[in-house]
């Protein structure tokens, strides 16, 4: 397995804003957020991608997506968010380890 700077912030050799954090999960303020509440959550287990997932990650994956409505709700968001995540180079993902985006905290248009 090869580390990333994910697995620096969940090994705490790197400092990030952490938000959330129980076994399997750490979750943080992204570095360079593109909405006003722009959360990281990243399982513990390195996982490069999600073309790396295998039918023994479907309970993990599940959880993760129950994380980010929690955190939806603690960071008054639950009204209307988007999560992402992204896939290889050319899907936008920067970081070899899964990761899900969680963004919201836009005003809403009049």
């Amino acid at each position: 397995m090869e580390e990333c700077i994910f697995c620096d912030i969940i090994k705490n050799r790197l400092p990030s804003a952490t938000v959330y954090e129980d076994n399997e999960f750490i979750a943080f303020k992204d570095i360079k957020p593109l909405a006003p509440v722009h959360i990281i959550i990243v399982p513990k287990e390195h996982i490069a991608s999600i073309n790396e997932l295998e039918e023994k990650n479907k309970e993990m994956i599940g959880n993760m997506l129950l994380v980010a409505k929690k955190l939806a709700k603690e960071k008054e968001i639950s009204d209307g968010y988007k999560l992402a995540f992204n896939t290889g180079r050319k899907g936008g993902q920067l970081v070899d380890h899964l990761h899900l985006h969680l963004m919201g905290g836009w005003k809403e248009e009049q």
